[in-house]
């Protein structure tokens, strides 16, 4: 390795920096894809990507920009106070928890 840095580029190691970006492959895969399920809003039809990593905690990915496909969203408009979610989509999400579509990891 030539020299300190806080995240090496392995440069001088071609069998290390193959590992490391198989491993961040996976890794992404982990934290940004698996235990999603894919969730239509009841109100919109939007569909969305749910996890729930806990009782209290939901994590939501739009496939889509909000604005262009929520009428909700698309109501609020972008800038400072825009609301985080669609209570639509809230209640959607809700209901296939306790229906035990989305389930704590």
């Amino acid at each position: 390795m030539a020299g300190w840095a806080k995240a090496p580029d392995f440069a001088d190691r071609p069998q290390r920096l193959a590992e490391v970006r198989a491993q961040t492959i996976v890794d992404k895969h982990g934290h940004l894809e698996a235990g999603m399920t894919p969730v239509a809003c009841r109100n919109c039809g939007t569909e969305v990507l749910v996890r729930k990593s806990s009782a209290h905690q939901t994590s939501v990915q739009w496939p889509v920009h909000p604005a262009d496909h929520c009428p909700v969203f698309k109501e609020r408009g972008g800038g400072p106070g825009r609301h985080t979610s669609c209570p639509h989509l809230q209640r959607t999400i809700d209901h296939a928890v306790a229906e035990g579509l989305i389930t704590p990891e």
